[in-house]
């Protein structure tokens, strides 16, 4: 009796686990792949410029302007994805592969079935592209999963294996931290692999905010929950966080909410703000470093109120420690 009621509490941890494991892996996969599974375009802001009444295709959202000029200039500052220019004999797609290729490549279909529909010649204008060491936009992408984990690193080592520093020097040191990661970050992307060729220290800075805004939140979140911060942190940056960001896609071909969703959380903002200071000089970014400057502020006040991190030397029993000492 005495042996079962030892290792009743181990039976019930390894249930638990068998239990709970399965679920937490089975979670993952479905907001990773759910999303992925169900793009499609949800009323995404094309222009049109035509003398005719035109009807969208299904899952656009047609503007009207007045002549090309007029949608080049509304997709350089991120009001429209593209727009047709539909004449009697032509099609003209014009298009932004900076701002998502997946979307490009929607225009290109839908403006090679109006024009067959017409029997006009059809023509396809790249007015931002992606950097030609990069033509499908896959460094960003490919990027912002382990910069946010790197992110959350930041705030475990700053907290957690820094010994006792005063909180001015853990709040620097997430400042600097982010600073320094974005920079080694747009490095890598610009210097080594050429993808992001535009805007140098706009594109840095947009990157340290992006860490910023994921690493200060944790460091928050550690100073008062301590170590169980890094699980919560993981859940919401990385677990739900990246594959709502629309970076591989775009925001509008998310199922509906998971778009608002991933844009109100820092992997998606600071992925659009990143897009948008490489390609499209800063357009339309003030949403995003609200949301950004809203993250960081959060975690940097809960830095400042929480309490000291404990360090994982003081998790140690005291007579370990002295003993340690004492050799």
């Amino acid at each position: 009796m005495a042996i079962r009621t030892r290792f009743a509490p181990a039976h019930r941890r390894l249930m638990v686990a068998i239990v709970a494991l399965p679920l937490l892996i089975a979670g993952a996969a479905l907001v990773f792949a759910w999303p992925a599974a169900r793009v499609s375009p949800r009323s995404v802001p094309v222009g049109i410029v035509s003398t005719s009444p035109v009807a969208p295709p299904a899952g656009f959202s047609f503007r009207p302007y007045a002549d090309a000029a007029a949608a080049k200039e509304a997709i350089r500052t991120r009001h429209v994805y593209g727009a047709f220019v539909i004449t009697p004999n032509d099609v003209t797609v014009l298009k932004a592969s900076a701002a998502s290729p997946a979307v490009a490549q929607l225009l290109d279909t839908a403006g090679s079935a109006m024009a067959s529909a017409a029997k006009a010649r059809l023509t396809s204008v790249d007015v931002v592209p992606t950097a030609r060491s990069d033509p499908r936009g896959l460094v960003l992408s490919s990027a912002l999963l382990p910069l946010t984990i790197c992110s959350i690193l930041v705030a475990a080592v700053v907290m957690l294996f820094l010994g006792q520093v005063s909180t001015r020097h853990r709040l620097g040191g997430l400042v600097g931290t982010a600073l320094a990661g974005g920079l080694g970050a747009y490095l890598i992307a610009q210097e080594f692999l050429g993808a992001l060729p535009h805007q140098p220290f706009e594109t840095w800075a947009a990157l340290s905010l992006t860490m910023l805004a994921i690493c200060a939140p944790t460091a928050g979140l550690l100073a008062h929950a301590g170590p169980p911060g890094i699980g919560v942190a993981a859940a919401v940056m990385v677990f739900v966080g990246n594959p709502f960001s629309g970076v591989t896609s775009a925001p509008q071909l998310m199922p509906s909410a998971v778009d608002h969703i991933g844009q109100l959380l820092p992997p998606g903002a600071g992925a659009s703000l990143v897009r948008n200071a490489a390609y499209f000089n800063g357009s339309d970014s003030a949403g995003h470093l609200l949301v950004l400057g809203l993250w960081s502020a959060f975690g940097l006040a809960a830095v400042f109120l929480g309490r000291p991190a404990r360090t994982p030397m003081s998790t140690v029993p005291s007579r370990w420690r002295q003993h340690a000492a004492a050799n």
